[in-house]
């Protein structure tokens, strides 16, 4: 990070806490601090006036409140769809998004900026990787998100850990940031309502089984050919689909929780029936779930997504050996919004 103070926002409530009583204050000001930041959505600590002016200052001189700098937005059509390129402390950019349904209001956020794994139809791989994020600037997206909601009256509903970088490589400051989300006596976003898609980090997939959290958990699959994925995403070479599907029984044994796998589809690729009954056979008997989207276009991949009598005959085929199956709505595509399509390009 640029600033030479450490971000607020990657606190928890103990560091918090320990920081203050070193400051010499007493300890029911980290709860006054926290409520400010988690509840009433501040991002200037003068404005909390329930502290003493003295206190504000030393809070000012001793850490910083801002490392998140919207520099971009755009709209979908349809508004429905909003993205925001923002600038890091450091200068490193990430993009986030927020989806509107007619109940939900679904955040997209990133846990690195770029990615070093490189899958061929996602953008942000194709930019390459800057670093991972801090828990607090993991935080901070959703907070931006969260004080603009609320000056519409509205929520947020959802936060999905999809937005550029692979979470499980990030998985401590991931996990720190789901823990400041999710505190009842901060933001209080349900672990339910949260949820982590992984292209497949098996000792992670086990350590987070092994928490026994809550939040949900998404398996970026797109094949269960491994010749075909190691060519779409190179990461299979290590973690190729039995030890990622092993890693899923394993995860479904120790919580009994659902897992979900993600399936781009791509013309001519892997949407074929064959393909479908491949993919049924897999993952038969597993409690899971599978959403289908048509693969969005990027620059650096000359694929395209396939056709929707093609995404319709995927699904009959699962539902078919009853696998549940969800075709997603592609959103904010012509922002370059969508599912795979974040870049962080300031143009």
């Amino acid at each position: 990070m640029a600033s030479q103070k450490p971000f607020i926002h990657d606190l928890s409530y103990p560091d918090l806490e320990h920081q203050l009583a070193a400051m010499g204050e007493p300890a029911f000001r980290a709860k006054q601090i926290w409520v400010a930041l988690y509840q009433n959505l501040i991002s200037d600590i003068q404005e909390v006036t329930t502290l003493p002016k003295e206190l504000r200052d030393k809070l000012c001189d001793v850490f910083s409140f801002s490392e998140l700098a919207s520099i971009k937005a755009l709209e979908s059509k349809d508004g429905l769809t909003h993205k925001t390129l923002f600038k890091l402390g450091d200068g490193a950019l990430i993009e986030a998004v927020l989806m509107k349904y007619d109940q939900r209001r679904t955040l997209c956020i990133s846990s690195q900026s770029g990615c070093q794994l490189g899958c061929v139809f996602c953008a942000t791989g194709q930019m390459g990787f800057t670093r991972n994020l801090t828990s607090g600037e993991i935080v901070a997206q959703v907070l931006y998100y969260v004080q603009r909601l609320a000056a519409q009256g509205e929520r947020v509903t959802n936060v999905v850990m999809m937005g550029m970088g692979e979470p499980f490589l990030n998985y401590e400051h991931v996990m720190a940031a789901i823990d400041r989300l999710n505190d009842p006596e901060g933001l209080g976003l349900g672990a339910r309502r949260i949820t982590i898609s992984t292209v497949g980090i098996v000792p992670k997939i086990k350590q987070f089984a092994d928490a026994g959290s809550q939040v949900n958990l998404a398996i970026s699959l797109h094949t269960v050919d491994d010749a075909l994925r190691t060519q779409l995403m190179p990461i299979n070479k290590q973690f190729p689909v039995k030890s990622i599907l092993d890693a899923c029984r394993d995860y479904v044994d120790k919580t009994n929780r659902r897992v979900t796998f993600e399936y781009a589809l791509i013309e001519g690729v892997n949407d074929s029936k064959k393909d479908a009954e491949l993919l049924a056979q897999r993952i038969r008997g597993l409690l899971c779930h599978v959403n289908l989207i048509r693969l969005n276009p990027t620059a650096g991949y000359d694929k395209h997504g396939t056709t929707s009598d093609h995404v319709t005959a995927f699904c009959d085929v699962l539902e078919a050996h009853h696998i549940p199956c969800t075709v997603r709505l592609g959103r904010g595509v012509e922002i370059s919004a969508g599912c795979g399509q974040l870049a962080a390009e300031n143009k």
